[in-house]
């Protein structure tokens, strides 16, 4: 399945440069796997009984709103796609992996992401990161409002960071929660959907 394709706007990039350099170190309480309020909204999603759909898709709201204004869209694939481009950005941006964060990132913020990484190497440090479990990837909220489909998905993962530099390693367990809203508007032919803000969440 391909990795769902992400254009970060520009005037973003201090908030996403933030929580990635910030944010996903954040020390959370729960494991990816026990999420019961994530479990309930994804459980909601799957068991939604079918809907009877007006023509003109008046008064629907949410899934059904934007599953009416673009019959392509999948829930699934949409969840598994936002996943496997969050793995890519956390993997790249520790690994200073320039070549696959050109691919993900537009200029104006890879350029940002590029001061990041020239001062961690300015420092003579380097960072891996090793993920202990998949990452895990629920349906937060999801509306329409003209024409724009916005869908907030929370992330919720575990992995172990090393920090290489001149005063040795230092090796670090995290659990980290956040909320990637993506944007994209029903009418455009344009596939891609747009990551628009990044906030911390509560695990």
């Amino acid at each position: 399945m391909q990795v769902l394709e992400l254009i970060i706007f520009a005037g973003l990039a201090g908030v996403v440069l933030y929580q990635l350099y910030a944010v996903l170190g954040r020390r959370v309480g729960r494991q990816p796997e026990d999420t019961p309020a994530a479990d309930a909204v994804a459980t909601s999603a799957r068991q939604a009984p079918a809907l009877d759909v007006p023509d003109d898709g008046v008064g629907l709201t949410g899934l059904p709103a934007i599953k009416h204004h673009d019959p392509s869209f999948d829930l699934s694939q949409f969840l598994a796609g936002s996943k496997g481009a969050y793995e890519m950005v956390v993997r790249a941006f520790a690994a200073a992996d320039r070549a696959t964060l050109k691919n993900l990132l537009a200029p104006p913020v890879m350029a940002s992401f590029e001061a990041v990484l020239a001062e961690r190497e300015a420092r003579g440090a380097t960072e891996s990161v090793e993920f202990l479990h998949p990452p895990r990837a629920d349906l937060e909220r999801a509306d329409l409002h003209d024409d724009v489909a916005r869908i907030t998905v929370r992330f919720l993962a575990e992995f172990r960071s090393r920090t290489k530099g001149p005063e040795g390693e230092a090796v670090d367990d995290k659990r980290t929660a956040e909320l990637w809203t993506f944007e994209r508007s029903v009418k455009s032919r344009d596939p891609n959907w747009l990551l628009v803000h990044v906030d911390a969440a509560e695990a």
